[in-house]
């Protein structure tokens, strides 16, 4: 039987395990499974793969997209392009990184008809699925700045200062996990009353589909997207990486 996991922590929001289970029912994949394999930390991560000789991939989500990249043998040209992985690939005994993420962004930015020109955005939060969305924006010729609580530098801007620029940005893209379940509550600290119509907002959780930012801004009139569409296209990227 063919293993693949998830790993991360906490895993009590992901849909992944229904997604790939539902899709071995669905397609008649009847030698292979999938489990949640949550990881306080990574020191345990050498180990899973010891443990389990048949595992052969595996989807990694946050804490760790970032920083498992040195634990792994190679990485494929989307990884290292984009600064993250977020999906391993075990061959011949080596561990590869990939990362899907990027497709799985570009495909959701891309089912909304936006009627106006993007030409500059902010990303909110700068981890690993940050740095998918923004090499995509980066293809695009997108100009962006990601807003952060503790970085500064040329590209990173405070929530304070992000807020001052609504009115120059079309594009607002949410990647931290603030609003994901179970803190439903939660949203980016960001001045809601100055995002309308004028704005795109792109927010990656899919659990819940529409969170708290994204009920607040559609109700302003903002279009806006969910995280679904990149969920289940990096979910099938995965697939055809770990079956070639």
């Amino acid at each position: 039987m063919r293993q693949f996991a998830l790993i991360g922590y906490p895993l009590g929001h992901s849909f992944s395990k229904r997604y790939f289970t539902e899709k071995f029912e669905r397609e008649g994949i009847m030698d292979a499974a999938y489990e949640l394999m949550p990881m306080a930390d990574l020191h345990t991560f050498p180990e899973i793969w010891q443990k389990h000789p048949d595992l052969v991939g595996m989807n990694v989500t946050i804490p760790y997209k970032q920083a498992v990249m040195p634990l792994l043998d190679a990485l494929d040209e989307s990884a290292r392009e984009v600064g993250a992985v977020n999906c391993i690939r075990r061959k011949n005994g080596a561990l590869v990184g990939y990362n899907t993420d990027a497709a799985g962004f570009a495909a959701g930015l891309d089912a909304v008809h936006c009627p106006f020109p993007l030409k500059k955005a902010l990303i909110l939060g700068s981890g690993g699925a940050a740095k998918a969305v923004s090499y995509v924006l980066r293809q695009r010729g997108i100009d962006y700045k990601y807003v952060s609580t503790s970085q500064t530098g040329a590209e990173f801007v405070s929530y304070s200062e992000a807020t001052l620029l609504l009115e120059t940005v079309q594009l607002i893209v949410q990647t931290t996990p603030l609003g994901m379940a179970p803190k439903l509550e939660e949203y980016p600290p960001l001045s809601l009353e100055s995002i309308g119509s004028q704005h795109f907002v792109y927010d990656l959780i899919y659990n819940p589909l529409e969170t708290l930012f994204l009920q607040h801004v559609h109700k302003q009139g903002c279009l806006t997207q969910n995280g679904l569409i990149m969920l289940h296209t990096q979910a099938e990227k995965a697939w055809e990486i770990w079956n070639t």
